[in-house]
């Protein structure tokens, strides 16, 4: 077959002329580029699918700027979808582009997408039973660069690849530049008579379709046809085989209705494998290789440098030279040709980095792979739903980005409130352009922080919500009715109809209503009831932020809140240690519903005394899991409904040396564990420190290791600061002295009454802070009012 290939590859006058090359290979790009400028052919046939035919003129639209990809997706599933990309350095997008510019015939000649698309799934599930049943003599999936590399003696496909293709400078391109082609052909045409089709079966079936396609169009064009395709492929497409044996190969393959377009990509997504399968680790770096004109490792040690200095890193003029010299030498020294990406990652490591990976991890992110999106002309097809988002997209001034940043918004402004909305209905419609964040600043309801980041797979989300509706609207309005009317749990109605209102559909709205009272009448769980009312409560909070009518809403949660406060108080007591743990969540959950509720606009009279009751019967009962027990009494301290006196005697009796350690230790965790303020309460409340100071030096020394995994669990959500502070006042233990002058008796760890030295040793600097004059009035006043409070 070699004897045979030769002329095919480098004599237009023997055939068509097949150029070989590597999916987003900047090398081959180069050599398509001057192989055609010298060759000028009749017509370019391209690796691809045909129904992109009618897209192929928007490639040399102005707005049209790689990296983009082709983007099929079955009409009747979405869902099932393929891309192939194509970068600036791609042998394909060079070649389209070339016969664009010279007005030559330019088709794609590969498998239909119908077809590909049709059989993805089946081959999906035959490999999944190819893999199950596999015996050591099947057949293996090769790669092709691996095994050339491997017989070159590299260990690095990548390596090898870069020495003989993407290291071949202008000096180095031969007089005739098809002859890359033709070397690259007969050691791909020794691959396939060692083996076959490489495990990839399907091949077969796509290069049967080709040879079809390069038939008809010899016909048309005669031999002067250029046919750019992965090299695997050349030398079956120059294989003598005959029309009614391609034909019995095509007969019977599946077949779905598609659409096909051009949607923007990213040099990261550039390394997954998708539509031909291929993917490169470092786009950044080969874009900057296609696309230097010369002197590639000086530039690009320059493009790292200023990367660096926009990230406050001292990187001079002499760290860019001597990490040149650096790459050089090792280059030399591992017997490169020239500098590859190895050698300029180990030379910025070492320079610039200072042997840090950590800026280098950057540099990696941002250089070597890319945050580039690409851009698609406004006359490329779409579904309606996506040609909305794009209006929404550019009238709220929200651009998608390939880069992940954060979105701060004020919800008073009508722009941001827009925005948040457009955000809420497209995360309802399952395409996740934005995650809500926990925002820098205000946490108010009038303040939403999201993190942003446009993947190209969002496009298919977009493509599969486009059977619920042509705008984000109505589309978010119907998705939102049918997840009503099919959900099963409250709780996921009650998080529904939050989501419903954060995205303002108002026409939703009453379906969702209507869902949750009936889910709601029929749930008599106690803890399903508790994971509803929170998401409730909060929705309750936007009716003000975003004029929407809660009334019916809040009703609904008023109900359920009054009975959570019948059924929790004997759903409390028999419980093991995760479900004492999971209801102790939703005690907290619930306790902030309730007070949302009860200082709302909603009827909800006495509703805070009936839960404060049923805090204080869980808070006294022997029954009910310690750490409840303790979680009940800390929420009634806190909101004033419960004495000092008296949470000092609940902690007494459960730290009694007739409790068990580890029940002890449960009801600690619930009072002063993983809440906002418990190790502060521990650090003012010297009653209650002493209490658990006391009580942790007498647990018996068998017990200690029992209880010490609930302690660490309770203290180590302490602020560092705390920590010290409490072990600081363990430590200092009490003051001897003022017990026995006479003074009032302090708890361990704590002095009686006021250190008035203490106090007045602060007042001179207050006078300097506040420049105040002792002799006037307004400076004495001043000065006395600080008195007081360095006193206090």
């Amino acid at each position: 077959m070699t004897a045979a290939l030769r002329p095919a590859v480098r004599e237009r006058a023997g055939g068509p002329l097949l150029l070989g090359v590597r999916h987003h290979g900047p090398g081959s790009a180069r050599a398509v580029r001057a192989t055609l400028d010298r060759v000028q052919p009749r017509a370019v046939l391209i690796e691809g699918p045909p129904e992109a035919d009618a897209l192929l003129p928007l490639a040399a639209d102005e707005q049209m700027r790689p990296p983009v990809a082709l983007l099929a997706h079955a009409v009747d599933d979405p869902g099932r979808a393929a891309f192939w990309p194509l970068a600036e350095f791609s042998p394909e997008w060079v070649a389209i582009r070339w016969a664009l510019a010279h007005e030559v015939p330019v088709r794609f000649v590969d498998l239909p997408a119908a077809h590909s698309l049709a059989m993805s799934e089946q081959n999906e599930q035959t490999e999944q039973d190819d893999r199950a049943g596999s015996r050591p003599g099947d057949a293996q999936v090769i790669d092709p660069i691996g095994v050339l590399a491997r017989t070159a003696g590299y260990d690095d496909p990548e390596r090898w690849w870069e020495d003989v293709v993407e290291h071949r400078g202008t000096g180095d391109v031969p007089e005739d530049p098809r002859a890359p082609f033709e070397v690259l052909a007969e050691a791909m045409t020794a691959l396939r008579e060692a083996y076959g089709d490489g495990g990839h079966p399907r091949d077969a079936v796509r290069e049967a379709y080709m040879r079809i396609q390069l038939r008809a169009a010899r016909k048309e064009f005669g031999d002067d046809i250029a046919v750019v395709c992965g090299a695997w492929h050349v030398p079956a497409l120059a294989a003598r085989t005959t029309v009614a044996a391609d034909r019995a190969l095509l007969k019977g393959i599946p077949k779905v209705r598609t659409e096909l377009t051009w949607v923007p990509w990213t040099h990261r997504r550039l390394a997954r494998h998708s539509g031909y399968g291929a993917g490169i680790d470092s786009p950044g770096w080969y874009g900057h290789l296609f696309g230097a004109p010369d002197r590639p490792v000086e530039r690009w040690m320059t493009k790292v440098a200023g990367l660096l200095r926009d990230e406050d890193r001292f990187v001079s003029s002499a760290h860019v030279i001597e990490a040149v010299r650096l790459a050089e030498a090792l280059a030399a020294m591992r017997g490169r040709p020239l500098p590859g990406l190895t050698e300029a990652t180990d030379a910025v490591r070492a320079v610039m980095c200072e042997g840090s990976d950590v800026p280098l991890a950057l540099v990696h992110d941002r250089l070597v792979v890319g945050e580039t999106l690409g851009e698609v002309p406004d006359s490329a097809p779409a579904v309606p739903l996506q040609r909305d988002l794009t209006r929404l997209q550019r009238t709220l001034r929200l651009k998608p980005e390939a880069k992940e940043r954060e979105l701060d918004l004020d919800l008073r402004k009508e722009t941001d409130s827009a925005r948040s909305r457009l955000l809420h209905r497209l995360g309802l419609l399952g395409v996740g352009w934005g995650d809500p964040a926990a925002g820098r600043g205000s946490t108010g309801t009038f303040r939403e922080s999201w993190r942003l980041r446009w993947e190209p797979e969002l496009f298919v989300r977009i493509a599969e919500a486009g059977v619920w509706g042509t705008t984000v609207l109505s589309a978010a309005t119907a998705r939102t009715e049918s997840d009503a009317v099919s959900a099963t749990a409250l709780a996921d109605v009650t998080a529904l109809a939050e989501r419903c209102l954060l995205a303002d559909l108002p026409d939703a709205l009453p379906v969702v209503m209507r869902a949750l009272a009936d889910r709601a009448a029929l749930d008599a769980d106690v803890g399903h009831l508790a994971d509803a009312l929170p998401a409730l409560a909060r929705s309750l909070r936007y009716g003000d932020v975003r004029s929407t009518d809660t009334a019916a809403l809040g009703e609904v949660a008023v109900g359920l809140a009054e009975r959570i406060c019948v059924g929790l108080p004997p759903a409390c007591t028999g419980l093991d240690a995760d479900g004492a743990a999971q209801l102790h969540r939703q005690v907290d959950g619930v306790h902030t519903a309730i007070g949302l509720l009860a200082g709302g606009a909603v009827s909800a009279q006495g509703l805070r005394e009936r839960w404060a009751g049923v805090l204080h019967r869980l808070s006294a009962r022997d029954t009910v899991a310690g750490v409840i027990r303790g979680r009940a009494t800390r929420l009634l301290l806190d909101d004033g409904r419960l004495a000092e006196d008296d949470a000092a005697r609940l902690m007494g009796l459960a730290l009694s040396p007739g409790t068990p350690p580890a029940d002890a230790a449960a009801w600690i965790e619930g009072f002063v564990g993983g809440a906002a303020g418990g190790g502060m309460l521990l650090v003012h409340d010297e009653r209650l420190l002493g209490l658990v100071d006391a009580w942790l030096t007498g647990v018996p020394a068998e017990m200690f290791t029992d209880v010490l995994p609930l302690l660490r669990r309770t203290f180590s959500v302490y602020d560092p600061g705390v920590r010290r502070t409490l072990g600081e006042l363990v430590r200092r233990g009490p003051d001897p002295g003022r017990a026995l002058g006479g003074a009032e008796a302090a708890a361990p760890g704590f002095g009686a009454g006021l250190d008035a030295e203490r106090a007045d040793a602060v007042v001179p600097v207050l006078r300097l802070l506040l420049g105040a004059d002792p002799d006037s009035g307004n400076g004495a006043g001043r000065v006395a009012g600080a008195e007081r409070v360095a006193a206090g």
